[in-house]
């Protein structure tokens, strides 16, 4: 399955109608169980901080919901998001412009050419790696943007059945996804060697989060995929599966996964 049409899909949507932003931003917290994730690592990585000012980039911005996120809940901070894809980051330039949002700068920019050094706190990659063939350049390109003690959050599928892959044979889930995913001792066997240490690992998506994805992303996807027509049925979707998939992420948030289709992982920066 292609992703990025379905993706680009919205993009146009929230382009020609601005107001819708911010509701898109709350949808996909909401539908999106590795948002959950994401967004309570970065509220702990921000109290480690205090209240010193913080320097974060947001490596693959997207739709820039995570760079709203932090904009909104880990002041003081100043934001610089990337992304290879111009058109995503003129959208965000334009809304975060007339939202008159400070602090928060838009670049286009490719990670595996990026060049800063010891210039943030805080990296934040969601959902890129697995779509990047030369994963290693990008990681040596972050510990040198990264400042001493700063960290690296990193939220891409598991090699325990992401992008839905769970035997040799089987194909990628994504058509864009350049690996399958990543274990905790696939990205130690990577960063360790480059200087970072462990700081965090989690898999999500277990028993419980993996059900809840194939409800409220997966089957949807794929109809989408067949025709754009499934955009008009989706609400009605919603309202006979949400009270299902939404409690079923509940149960996946607050369980100690052993394996899961999804790894949340924070390396640190120790000199």
């Amino acid at each position: 399955m292609k992703y990025d049409p379905v993706k680009n899909v919205f993009a146009s949507v929230i382009k020609k109608i601005p107001f819708l932003r911010i509701a898109f931003y709350k949808l996909l917290d909401l539908v999106f169980l590795r948002s959950w994730y994401v967004r309570r690592e970065l509220k702990k990585i921000r109290l480690l901080f205090g209240e010193e000012e913080i320097s974060i980039l947001d490596a693959g911005t997207g739709f820039g919901q995570y760079t709203y996120f932090m904009f909104r809940n880990m002041n003081p901070c100043k934001i610089i998001a990337i992304d290879i894809k111009e058109d995503w980051i003129q959208d965000c330039q334009n809304f975060f412009s007339a939202k008159e949002i400070k602090n928060v700068e838009f670049l286009v920019e490719d990670l595996t050419e990026i060049n800063y050094e010891k210039k943030f706190d805080l990296i934040v990659c969601v959902d890129v790696m697995e779509h990047i063939q030369d994963d290693v350049k990008v990681f040596k390109n972050f510990y040198n943007a990264l400042k001493t003690n700063g960290y690296l959050l990193i939220n891409t599928p598991s090699i325990f059945g992401g992008s839905d892959v769970h035997d040799e044979e089987d194909e990628s889930f994504i058509g864009e996804h350049a690996r399958t995913g990543y274990s905790k001792e696939d990205f130690e066997s990577k960063l360790h060697p480059i200087g970072y240490t462990t700081y965090q690992s989690k898999y999500t998506y277990g028993f419980w989060g993996d059900k809840a994805w194939r409800i409220g992303i997966k089957y949807p996807m794929l109809l989408l995929n067949l025709s754009k027509l499934f955009f008009l049925i989706l609400p009605f979707y919603y309202l006979l599966t949400f009270p299902f998939f939404i409690t079923m992420m509940y149960l996946d948030f607050y369980s100690e996964n052993k394996i899961g289709s999804g790894i949340n992982f924070i390396a640190l920066k120790k000199d």
